[in-house]
């Protein structure tokens, strides 16, 4: 079987930056597990694992704008440090939610400068390259229920893990 629309992919995977630098990867034993063509994964890894075999490796490189998008400056600004009331030690890196009238969007804390704090709404790998090696583990087709709903369910949880309140997650690009 290749993989196809409506096929369920389980991949074992390692992503790189174009420094060589590990940013993520699979764990031994918890596959990425997901439904193929329902854009549960980001579109260019999609695209490069379609019409793959069980037990093939792959090479993916994946641009920004088929990954995470490219880096949008607007999304990047300063607010005043006492935004952030009861954070005793506020560094950068830490991530937070923040209100917006779109919703509640995560934001990233890039840069403090005494009483002004810089932060940035993009995802961490917008505006990257992505390096993908993979193996393709495993292909199934999807069941009439999964398809409908547009994500999986496997056991033991959703894509290796299970939301904090046992349900299954649906993965967001």
């Amino acid at each position: 079987m290749q993989i196809a629309k409506g096929t369920v992919v389980e991949i074992d995977y390692v992503l790189k930056d174009d420094d060589k630098k590990v940013l993520d990867q699979s764990q031994s034993g918890e596959s990425l597990i997901y439904l193929h063509g329902h854009k549960n994964i980001i579109p260019g890894l999609e695209s490069a694992l379609l019409g793959k075999s069980e037990g093939e490796s792959v090479e993916a490189r994946v641009a920004p704008v088929d990954g995470y998008g490219e880096s949008n400056p607007e999304l990047e600004q300063v607010v005043p440090r006492n935004r952030f009331q009861g954070i005793e030690s506020l560094e950068v890196g830490m991530l937070f939610q923040a209100g917006t009238d779109q919703g509640p969007v995560s934001v990233r804390v890039v840069k403090i400068d005494n009483d002004d704090v810089t932060i940035d709404g993009n995802h961490p790998l917008a505006g990257k390259y992505l390096n993908f090696s993979i193996i393709v583990r495993s292909i199934r087709k999807a069941s009439e229920e999964e398809i409908a709903q547009g994500y999986i369910h496997p056991s033991g949880g959703c894509c290796g893990g299970s939301g904090s309140d046992g349900s299954c997650c649906k993965i967001e690009n």
